[in-house]
């Protein structure tokens, strides 16, 4: 009930301090007070303390009551409704640059890269409602699964449905895949714009040389952040198809371009990282998501409601009830 309650003058309150000395002063002349008859004696009288005469010291507490309300509205009690409303005046547009070849099927990621790399994916973009967001896709060649959009629900359902297709040449075209990226961001108007590109091989498809996208990307001012995703020594890789279809695995070296990746990052202001396994991935998109931050502006409106008039309302009620009391039932007592 009082959770939202303020007070525009609380200094007021030192007046509750009065009260103290008021109250001890009032018990300390009560009896002085009170009209006095002095007998030689007693002894014919029966002495008998009246109920109303008990009640006495009513009065006194129902203006004490009703001097504490007025301090209380004097302090201004009122409540207040704060509204806020967010505006967006650094936005950040992102390509996010998957590569889908067959390696991506390795099993040194639960339960393979992959997989993993979807779901960090997907928690980063539900960690960005202020950005805007596309995916694009690689393998020997690229294409945009998803243009820059501000609808999440499109770039979650879109990372959600990444598998593994035979529709892509096979290979690992990081050229292509970093050009794509560039092409969906160089006409964007965004404050800032950056590229994460995820990998786990070699450049050895397409027909654009990952340098010159790469001046491309500088060109245009697009900031790229590279991931190197692998671990460390070998690894169980899809190297065959069995006749029912599925793959079949094999112990394979992780090999990734990491000296190419690194010049990547370096000429277009980004940085390089290197996930070995599903809790050092979160920790990269966490890094990232840390660094890239959109400027928010904020607004709060308040509405405040003036709550005093109660108070006064009520300290009156008391001190006309007490003046009636005094001047009616305790008339012969005062």
């Amino acid at each position: 009930m009082f959770a939202n309650y303020t007070f525009e003058n609380p200094e007021f309150f030192w007046l509750l301090l009065l009260l103290l000395p008021a109250t001890a002063w009032y018990f300390w002349k009560r009896k002085q007070q009170t009209p006095e008859l002095k007998m030689s004696s007693v002894k014919g009288f029966k002495v008998k303390q009246s109920l109303l005469s008990k009640l006495k010291p009513v009065l006194f507490v129902l203006r004490l009551l009703a001097l504490a309300l007025l301090i209380t509205a004097m302090a201004r009690p009122r409540t207040v409704d704060v509204t806020t409303q967010s505006s967006n005046i650094r936005g950040i547009d992102i390509v996010m640059a998957i590569d889908v070849s067959a390696s991506m099927l390795a099993r040194d990621f639960e339960p393979n890269r992959l997989e993993s790399v979807k779901e960090v994916g997907a928690e980063f973009i539900e960690n960005r409602p202020n950005d805007r967001i596309g995916l694009v896709l690689f393998a020997g060649e690229s294409f945009t699964k998803t243009p820059i959009t501000s609808d999440k629900s499109i770039a979650l359902r879109a990372i959600e449905e990444i598998e593994y297709s035979d529709v892509l040449q096979n290979g690992t075209a990081i050229g292509s895949g970093l050009a794509t990226s560039v092409n969906r961001l160089k006409d964007s108007d965004a404050k800032s714009k950056v590229i994460i590109l995820l990998t786990d091989g070699v450049n050895n498809s397409g027909f654009i040389d990952p340098k010159i996208a790469s001046e491309l990307a500088v060109e245009f001012g697009i900031k790229t952040y590279t991931i190197g995703v692998g671990s460390n020594g070998n690894a169980l890789t899809p190297v065959g198809i069995l006749p029912n279809g599925r793959f079949q695995y094999g112990v394979q070296k992780v090999e990734i371009d990491e000296a190419l990746l690194q010049q990547i990052a370096a000429d277009t202001g980004g940085k390089y990282f290197r996930a070995t396994n599903n809790e050092k991935l979160e920790e990269i998109y966490e890094e990232i998501d840390s660094l890239e931050k959109s400027e928010i502006e904020e607004f709060r409106y308040y509405n405040y409601t003036e709550k005093f008039r109660p108070y006064v309302l009520l300290a009156l009620g008391l001190l006309l009830f007490e003046m009636v009391l005094r001047y009616t039932v305790f008339k012969g007592f005062i």
